[in-house]
């Protein structure tokens, strides 16, 4: 049966953006994959970007995303900074919802401890996401530093 994925991660630079846009590639030619909830795409225009109306629709219908996922997948690049909070958020609130994780991480910086020990699996870059067997769920445990 195919996998609905929730996709966690930032994208408020250009960078950012064009990771995210490789991983919706990636999951879409993924044969396990089916939906694929990338907050990117649902921004929910109809209201005022940050308007109060936003805010609380965007926070419902990424929370109902992530309920209603199989996996979630998770890019932890940041360029240069740590942890972006809403993605930090995201992937607590998966884990204690029991849904796997699965974190992407192509750069070199330091991965937080709490998301390190709480991931299913850890992949170095996003293409690896298409040699993921997302039936099996492997564990995949974090290899590098933590803070």
């Amino acid at each position: 049966m195919a996998k609905r994925v929730y996709l966690a991660g930032p994208f408020f630079s250009e960078t950012q953006i064009a990771q995210v846009k490789r991983l919706e590639k990636a999951l879409a030619d993924h044969p396990q994959i089916g939906d694929v909830f990338s907050p990117r795409k649902h921004q929910h225009e109809e209201y005022e970007l940050f308007s109060p109306e936003w805010q609380k629709v965007t926070f419902a219908s990424d929370v109902k995303a992530i309920d209603e996922a199989d996996v979630i997948v998770a890019l932890s690049d940041f360029d240069g900074a740590d942890t972006d909070s809403g993605t930090a958020w995201e992937l607590g609130y998966a884990f204690a919802k029991q849904i796997p994780v699965v974190t992407i991480k192509e750069d070199d910086e330091t991965l937080n401890l709490m998301l390190a020990k709480s991931l299913t699996a850890y992949l170095h870059k996003v293409e690896d996401v298409l040699d993921y067997d997302f039936d099996k769920l492997e564990k995949i445990p974090y290899d590098g530093a933590v803070i």
